[in-house]
């Protein structure tokens, strides 16, 4: 066998590697989407550091047509399996004191002018679809080569939220849950460019 038959070889089985492993950190996400728990989850990431490891190290090149099939699946996992990651790590995060509110919300106390009682307002509705759209776009930057589109994402998420911070629970809640989801997303989809270099 000579060395170009070779390196295709091993290239092929580090791809095939490659695409059982997300698809294994992909299925322990999807069990966790219901209810989050900490193992799958944490299996799930070190799938993921050990893909990134694995093709950051790869001495050959991998053909544009794998690395298309790997981006695929990268972009799923890293879009759909931020969404049980970022809850399991809110609710470690508070320790559960947060509740959640019906429209997928948080629930706060606000404090009303005495002789009103206090009431409950739900804020930060809307934050799982946010969540989806918000690690796509990281995604889909990273995968493109422009990961400063990650700067703009942010400062629109921040924009659009600015009103609802004004409570210590909520403004712990959406620091930590958009460095959870992007630091999910950039971490999956960095796998892409590392497998094109």
């Amino acid at each position: 066998m000579d060395a170009t038959a070779a390196d295709f070889l091993a290239t092929t089985i580090v791809v095939i590697f490659v695409f059982l492993a997300l698809c294994a950190a992909l299925v322990l996400v999807t069990v966790s989407l219901r209810r989050p728990r900490g193992l799958p989850l944490l299996v799930a990431g070190a799938i993921v550091t050990l893909c990134v490891i694995v093709v950051a190290i790869l001495p050959w090149r991998i053909s544009p047509l794998f690395v298309a099939v790997i981006a695929l699946l990268a972009t799923a996992l890293a879009t759909f399996g931020g969404n049980p990651l970022v809850r399991w790590v809110l609710h470690v995060a508070d320790g559960g004191r947060t509740a959640d509110g019906p429209r997928g919300g948080i629930l706060v106390e606000l404090m009303a002018e005495p002789p009103a009682p206090a009431r409950q307002e739900e804020i930060l509705r809307g934050d799982t679809t946010i969540g989806y759209l918000e690690r796509l776009a990281a995604a889909l930057s990273i995968i493109a080569g422009f990961p400063a589109a990650i700067a703009v994402i942010v400062a629109l998420k921040g924009v659009g939220r600015f009103t609802e911070l004004a409570t210590p629970a909520a403004r712990e809640r959406f620091i930590v849950g958009t460095l959870a989801s992007l630091l999910w997303a950039c971490a999956v989809a960095a796998i892409v460019p590392l497998a094109l270099r």
